[in-house]
C-alpha cells in the first residue's frame, strides 16, 4: 500500500471565523496530539479507478508542509499520513483500522469517495473519532443525530441534483430526460435528488435511465440506450472516468442533447480536455470555486496566493486542475480548525470547532459562496452558481442558488 507520511502547514492568508471560544488555559489532548505534534489520517485514491483525485492528498500535504515551514499550528506540526485505498472500501477499512489502532490518528480527514467513506461510516462513529471534510456529498453524511462525528466539505449531491431539475424546469418544461447514474449511493443520491426537484413531472419528463458499475470498462452501452430513448436532455451523474468516455460517445454518436454534468466531473483540465474540449461545449453544471483557468481570476490577489503556493510546494501539478483549488481551501479549513481548537486538542473539541464554523468567505471560491456549519447541520458549502462551459471558459447562468 502505498504511503505518504508529510509533515505539513499554514498558509493562503485569509481571515476564517470559526465558532470558538477562548483557547483553554489547561492543556489537553487526546492519542495523536501533544506539545509538538498534531497526527492527521487519510486514505485517498492514488491508485485504481478514481486515481485522478489522488492529486487532492498530494496538494493537501504540500498545503500542511508549508505550515509546517512556517511554525505549524499554535507551535505544533502536523504529520500527515495519507494511505492509499486504490478506491477499494476493503483497502479503505484496513487502511483506516491501522491510522485509528497502530498510528493513533487524533481524526480522520479528507477522505475522497461515497463508497470508501460509507465503509467505515460506523466504525469511526462507534470509535467516536472525528472523521472531517469529506470529499464526498452524500446526504448520508449530514446526520448530526445518529452519526455525529462525521462532517463533509463538499456540497450536498441532492440539493445540486434539485438545481439541475429546478433550471430545466424554467428552461425546458417540456423536456425528455435520459439520466447516466454511477450505481452506488453517489449516483442514487443524484438520481433521487433530481427526481425530487422535478416533483410531480418526474414520471413525464424521464423517459430512461441507465446505471453503471465503476468497475465497468466503458459506458459507452449505457450511452446507445439512452440515446435510443429519443431524450433531448442527459443527466450525466458520474465521476471523472464515465464523464471522459460519455462526452467522447454522445459526441461521436451524433446524438446533441442538452447536457447537465455533476460539478465533481465537470472538470476542465481533468475531464474535459481528456475527451476533447469541442465534445464538452455546452455542458451545463454548478461551480463553487474559481477556476484556475478561467482569465478573468489572473489578476485577482487570491489565485496570484494560490498560484505561488502550487509553484513553489507542487511545481510538476498540472495547474489546470481545478481539484488544486479544492484541495488548499479544505486544507486552509482544517488549518483554521485546528487554530481554533487552541490547546484543547481533544477528538470532542475538534469536532465542536469543525461544527460551529461561522460564515465565511474562502478566497479561492467564488465571490458569495458562503462555508458555515452549526451542531444541527452539517453541510458546509450553502448556495452554488450555475454554469456553462463555452469551449473555453465557464460563463455564469444566472445568480447564485442557494442550496435547500
Amino acid at each position: 500500500m502505498r504511503r505518504l507520511v508529510l509533515g505539513l502547514a499554514a498558509a493562503l492568508a485569509v481571515a476564517l471565523s470559526v465558532g470558538a471560544g477562548p483557547a483553554a488555559a489547561q492543556k489537553k489532548y487526546d492519542p495523536g496530539a501533544s506539545d509538538t505534534e498534531i497526527r492527521i489520517g487519510q486514505t485517498m485514491p492514488y491508485s485504481g479507478p478514481g486515481s485522478i483525485y489522488g492529486q487532492v492528498g498530494k496538494t493537501e500535504a504540500a498545503y500542511f508542509q508549508m505550515i509546517n515551514e512556517q511554525g505549524g499550528i499554535n507551535g505544533r506540526k502536523i504529520r500527515f499520513i495519507s494511505l492509499d485505498d486504490g478506491y477499494s472500501p476493503p483497502k479503505t477499512v484496513e487502511g483506516v483500522r491501522q491510522l485509528v489502532e497502530r498510528d493513533e490518528v487524533l481524526f480522520l480527514y479528507g477522505l475522497f469517495g461515497t463508497a470508501p467513506n460509507t465503509a467505515i461510516h460506523r466504525y469511526v462513529n462507534a470509535k467516536k473519532i472525528p472523521h472531517l471534510l469529506l470529499l464526498t456529498g452524500a446526504s448520508k453524511w449530514n446526520d448530526p443525530k445518529n452519526h455525529p462525528w462525521t462532517v463533509s466539505f463538499y456540497p450536498h449531491a441532492p440539493s445540486e441534483a434539485k438545481i439541475y431539475a429546478r433550471h430545466l424546469l424554467e428552461t425546458r418544461p417540456n423536456a425528455k430526460v435520459a439520466i447516466l447514474y454511477q450505481n452506488d449511493d453517489y449516483g442514487r443520491d443524484y438520481l433521487n435528488g433530481f427526481k425530487e426537484g422535478l416533483g410531480a413531472k418526474a414520471k413525464q419528463m424521464v423517459v430512461a435511465e441507465a446505471s453503471y458499475e465503476l468497475t465497468d470498462p466503458t459506458v459507452d452501452s449505457q450511452i446507445v440506450q439512452l440515446r435510443a430513448s429519443g431524450a433531448d436532455v442527459l443527466m450525466s451523474f458520474s465521476t471523472a472516468k464515465a464523464a471522459i468516455q460519455t462526452l467522447r460517445k454522445v459526441h461521436d454518436s451524433g446524438w446533441k442533447p442538452v447536457h447537465y454534468m455533476a460539478q465533481g466531473a465537470a472538470l476542465i483540465g481533468a475531464v474535459f480536455k481528456p475527451a476533447g474540449l469541442e465534445k464538452a461545449t455546452g455542458v451545463i453544471s454548478t461551480a463553487y470555486l474559481k477556476d484556475p483557468t478561467d482569465p478573468q481570476w489572473q489578476n485577482d490577489p487570491a489565485y496570484l496566493e494560490w498560484l505561488a503556493f502550487m509553484k513553489r510546494y507542487r511545481p510538476d501539478a498540472d495547474l489546470t486542475l481545478g481539484s488544486h483549488v479544492y484541495a488548499t481551501m479544505s486544507a486552509k479549513l482544517l488549518v483554521e480548525i485546528l487554530r481554533a481548537c487552541g490547546d484543547d486538542l481533544t477528538r470532542a473539541n475538534v469536532l465542536k470547532q469543525a461544527t460551529s464554523i461561522k460564515a465565511t468567505q474562502l478566497p479561492m471560491f467564488l465571490p458569495g459562496v458562503i462555508v458555515s456549519s452549526a451542531p444541527g447541520d452539517y453541510r458546509l458549502i450553502k448556495s452554488l452558481q450555475r454554469v456553462q462551459f463555452d469551449g473555453t471558459r465557464w460563463n455564469k447562468l444566472g445568480s447564485f442558488v442557494a442550496i435547500d
